[in-house]
């Protein structure tokens, strides 16, 4: 069984570092004796953490290699590391979602994709996340949803390190049997 403050730990750790890959590296004024003090203050308010469990979170991050921690001058610089900035991206993958609009446009979105044998596991996982997306396979590389998803696979695109001509998405305003499609996604 596993404890909670290390469910937790792991969770503001995610948090922490899905910030840092925003913001890039946080410049902190270190010319106050309360520097610490002051560091696990600010970065506990941005998420909502104590104190306490901020500067716990942080040693476990430089522990672990994901963050790092300079002196520049008077100011403290703390940006993640390229494993880091791996970890964090993945967070960002995992909680990629995209957004269904109150009202649909009536354009169907067609993501067609040919990413080579040779890369089998890039493409098993880019069919996982368009099942997760909520997407309706039309064909093995064909996949279709109603809602605006563009910026959420080129983000994916580019994490899993496909180019433009492997993963295309399509902007399309009438497809053959469209009632089925309506129906299949209720709108």
């Amino acid at each position: 069984m596993k404890k909670i403050t290390k469910i937790k730990t792991k969770y503001y750790s995610k948090e922490i570092l899905k910030y840092l890959l925003l913001a890039g590296a946080v410049y902190i004024a270190a010319s106050s004796p309360y520097f610490a003090l002051n560091l696990t203050k600010n970065i506990a308010r941005l998420r909502k953490l104590k104190r306490k469990k901020a500067t716990y979170t942080f040693n476990y991050l430089k522990k672990r290699g994901l963050i790092e921690i300079k002196r520049e001058g008077r100011d403290v610089v703390i940006s993640l590391t390229d494993e880091g900035k791996k970890r964090a991206s993945k967070y960002q993958i995992d909680d990629l979602e995209i957004e269904k609009p109150k009202k649909w446009d009536k354009k169907w979105r067609v993501v067609i994709f040919d990413i080579p044998n040779t890369s089998r596991l890039i493409r098993d996982i880019f069919r996982r996340k368009l099942k997760e997306f909520g997407f309706y396979r039309l064909q093995q590389s064909i996949w279709i949803i109603p809602y605006p998803c563009q910026e959420e696979i080129a983000l994916l695109r580019e994490f899993l390190g496909a180019n433009k001509k492997q993963i295309q998405v399509l902007e399309v305003t009438k497809l053959e049997n469209e009632s089925f499609f309506r129906n299949i996604f209720k709108i």
